[in-house]
């Protein structure tokens, strides 16, 4: 099947201190963004890619493809102000006959090709969507302001993961005419769960750590091969 990539790289990464978006601060001796690129482009299961970068960071994205060598880079867009607004402008440079896109942030880098056969293979089994999750090891309290209203039972609980992987038409109907929470989705998963959309859970991979301050930077980068 045609398996268009999203890769997610539009955020502002203003907990990181950085002089410059998330996607470009460095992890190891290059872009953070590079670690996803190369490897969605590496994979076998990926045909094509769109980025959606920061405004202002097109160029710098599309350059950076080609000095990778991506030959699967199809396009980058102007990311939004929130992620499913970016995710969206990605999606309209999606051909209507792709069958299934892949949506991937590039603040987890360390993305193995064996998450991306496991959400994929999801879809041929009939499934609208699958996401890579792992199990919830802290106990999860449920509070109203400073009050505790309810402990979760952790064993129904999975802290969710991408790439998350979507039939094409069915993602591109959950964002394109769904009527977005005032919160905004977090996940692309809760914009189809949100249309009825069948959404599996598969094996997550615990070296998927997303990026979100400095410390993490550091973390990822000592795991780095």
């Amino acid at each position: 099947m045609s398996v268009w990539a999203v890769l997610a790289a539009a955020g502002s990464g203003e907990r990181l201190g950085a002089d410059r978006p998330k996607a470009f601060v460095r992890l190891g001796d290059r872009p953070l963004l590079a670690e996803s690129l190369e490897r969605l482009d590496a994979s076998e299961w990926v045909d094509a890619i769109v980025v959606a970068a920061p405004p202002g960071w097109e160029e710098p994205a599309i350059l950076l493809a080609e000095e990778l060598g991506c030959g699967k880079g199809s396009s980058c867009v102007t990311g939004g102000a929130t992620r499913s607004d970016s995710v969206r402008n990605a999606l309209a440079e999606v051909p209507d006959d792709a069958v299934a896109v892949l949506v991937h942030d590039s603040a987890r880098p360390l993305l193995d090709d064996a998450v991306i056969e496991r959400v994929l293979t999801a879809l041929n089994e009939g499934w609208d969507g699958a996401v890579p999750a792992l199990p919830v090891a802290d106990t999860v309290k449920r509070v109203d302001g400073e009050r505790v209203v309810e402990t979760l039972n952790r064993s129904a609980l999975r802290a969710a993961q991408t790439p998350q992987a979507f039939v094409a038409e069915i993602l591109r109907r959950a964002l394109l005419s769904g009527s977005e929470p005032q919160l905004g989705w977090t996940d692309c998963s809760a914009a189809v769960e949100s249309q009825g959309g069948r959404v599996k859970v598969v094996e997550g991979d615990p070296r998927l750590l997303k990026i979100t301050d400095a410390s993490d930077l550091e973390h990822v980068a000592s795991l780095l091969p």
